[in-house]
């Protein structure tokens, strides 16, 4: 039995982004750290618990990425108590240039679709995509 194209073109999405985050040194989760916070602001709490990770793993990556000049930690605007993790210029550089590369590895199939298809496809997947999924995690049934 086949899988469903949604899951095959998530696994060939994911295994490029591995890939390209690879060449800079950079995992899977941190990519997707990177992208999210490119996004928003959510609490750290919020980050981990979306991501899957306790708050020691997720604080240990933050650190990791705050001495490559990717992030920076800042006090909440709205709790000075908290801190929320910011993406720095450096971040959203290098978040671009590998929007670019990822962009440039999917091409051989995204390109085997007609310029309206892209459209559609685009159209088709917007509703899906926005809003964005909350950063809350998932509750299993008990």
């Amino acid at each position: 039995m086949s899988r469903p194209p949604c899951s095959r073109a998530a696994r060939s999405a994911t295994g490029e982004l591995t890939r390209i985050g690879a060449e800079h040194d950079l995992s899977l989760t941190l990519l997707r750290v990177l992208g999210i916070l490119r996004d928003g602001r959510p609490r750290m709490s919020n980050l981990a618990a979306f991501l899957g990770l306790d708050k020691s793993t997720l604080s240990g990556l933050i650190d990791r990425a705050e001495r490559r000049g990717l992030l920076t930690r800042a006090a909440s605007p709205e709790d000075k108590r908290a801190v929320v993790d910011l993406i720095t210029d450096a971040g959203r550089a290098l978040n671009e240039r590998m929007y670019e590369e990822v962009r440039e590895a999917l091409a051989p199939a995204t390109g085997r679709l007609e310029p309206l298809q892209r459209r559609q496809l685009a159209q088709l997947l917007e509703p899906v995509l926005t809003p964005p999924l909350p950063l809350t995690p998932r509750r299993l049934p008990h």
